[in-house]
């Protein structure tokens, strides 16, 4: 790990001119603060940044709205899209008048979910690995008032893009509807951004695995990054997301992690893949279904147990549930398997134990990734905690049941004021350690109905095809 002294020796080798404070706000965004380098030396990182916590979202009230960014000197790198040399650090964000990180601050909630599972006993060690994927596009544009809305899409390799007229001419290579996993280039038009981004991430500390096209035309891509800890595995998503909408910006290209933009083919999951591990073992290998441990069974049985509370964190939009349909490779079946790709967790097939975890699949890339992976784990230590046994794996296609055995499998939520009235309910889980508090949800609850209320209340085109001539 690195510290204070390894950060101040790496702003003098790369002559910083610039220091880029950054933390997550309630819906998942960095927000960030820059200061000239020479401001930062040991002291500034004990006594912190001041800022305004009542211009977030959901965060402190004006009465009450001092706040202290706190910079976690193991997470700096060096920004490669900024003229001036900047480097970056994700910070805490810490109430003054206690000390503490902030009850709202959601790296804050996701180092109270670590600190809970040392103090549960049942683990020492939460490991995640997310899988986002994204879609790149030419452009896109949208209007939304009282005169009426739209969106539009454009991008050359979008399937429906073969009867227009470009600079140069139509290629005519492209992925049709399904069809994007994984030709070779003209058809993949995106290796070489992906490319780029890959080595931004290498550049920002990020350790890439594997690249490529996923599934739905119009550039849905993926980049496979490695494991790790809980908090810092949300850190490094918070840089990969950045990577991808700025290496995009840069190419004349526009990028997003919103689950489902296109109608009618594959939107964006984030499969999130879990272990526990206790003085350097992974406790969810064993001699189980497909090598899992009784307590990875448990594990399992707690996430399917809490999944519709914890769908209004995991796919906290309400076009999460736009993709939250069969037939789109969308796993909305609340069961497990190592073969199907159905089943909303899936366990992976690995070469050994050291490898063994599971994959929730339910998750989307617009989630926060602190409070994703913190609720997640939480979820599972309550099945840990409680022996919750998820009973019999689902091995065939849950898409294709006959009624009466489909009827028994249950779902994960349809909308998100469902996912939002199960939080309410079904949140004690979620509160122990006080790693959340009711008052985060309650406020995160408020804050997500706004999103729901504005959406329920705009008129959509599609009415119009239902509508308007009844």
């Amino acid at each position: 790990m690195a510290t204070v002294q390894d950060v101040l020796k790496m702003m003098k080798e790369n002559d910083v001119k610039f220091v880029d404070f950054r933390f997550t706000d309630t819906r998942g965004k960095e927000q960030h603060v820059g200061v000239p380098a020479h401001t930062v030396d040991e002291e500034k990182f004990e006594s912190g940044h001041a800022f305004d916590g009542s211009s977030i979202a959901g965060w402190k009230g004006i009465q009450a709205s001092d706040m202290l960014l706190i910079p976690d000197p193991d997470t700096a790198f060096i920004d490669p899209f900024f003229d001036e040399t900047t480097l970056v650090l994700s910070c805490d964000v810490v109430d003054p008048t206690d000390g503490r990180g902030y009850d709202r601050c959601p790296r804050s909630i996701a180092k109270r979910a670590e600190a809970y599972l040392k103090s549960s006993g049942l683990g020492d060690t939460a490991f995640f690995g997310p899988e986002p994927e994204f879609f790149i596009f030419d452009s896109v544009e949208w209007k939304t008032d009282m005169s009426g809305c739209f969106v539009k899409i454009y991008s050359e390799e979008a399937a429906w893009a073969t009867a227009e007229k470009f600079e140069g001419g139509n290629i005519g290579h492209r992925p049709m509807v399904k069809g994007g996993y994984f030709p070779v280039p003209p058809v993949d038009s995106f290796n070489d951004i992906r490319a780029a981004m890959c080595l931004a991430l290498e550049q920002c500390g990020v350790e890439v695995e594997v690249h490529h096209h996923e599934v739905a035309t119009a550039g849905q891509n993926e980049i496979g990054t490695k494991f790790g800890t809980l908090v810092r595995r949300a850190d490094m998503t918070q840089v990969l997301k950045y990577v991808v909408h700025n290496v995009a910006h840069q190419y004349g290209k526009t990028a997003t992690f919103m689950p489902k933009p296109i109608v009618g083919d594959n939107g964006s999951g984030m499969h999130v893949h879990q272990s526990i591990w206790k003085d350097g073992k992974n406790l969810f290998a064993g001699n189980g279904y497909a090598g899992l441990s009784e307590t990875a069974l448990y594990y399992i049985g707690g996430i399917i147990k809490h999944a519709r509370a914890l769908n209004a964190i995991t796919n906290p939009g309400t076009n999460s549930y736009k993709r939250l349909v069969p037939h789109f490779e969308a796993p909305v079946k609340l069961a497990y398997s190592a073969k199907n790709r159905s089943a909303s967790i899936r366990v992976p097939f690995v070469a050994s134990d050291k490898a063994r975890r599971i994959e929730t699949r339910f998750p989307d890339p617009i989630a926060n990734p602190y409070l994703c992976f913190a609720a997640l784990l939480m979820a599972g230590l309550d099945g840990i905690q409680n022996k919750i046994h998820p009973g019999d794996p689902a091995d065939k296609n849950l898409y294709d049941l006959p009624p009466e055995e489909d009827a028994k499998i249950p779902t994960v939520c349809a909308s998100l004021d469902e996912a939002l009235a199960h939080l309410d309910k079904d949140r004690e889980f979620l509160t122990r350690g006080g790693v959340f508090s009711n008052d985060w949800i309650d406020a995160f609850i408020a804050l997500k109905m706004e999103e729901v209320n504005k959406v329920r209340m705009t008129t959509h085109p599609v009415e119009f095809d239902l509508y308007y001539s009844c």
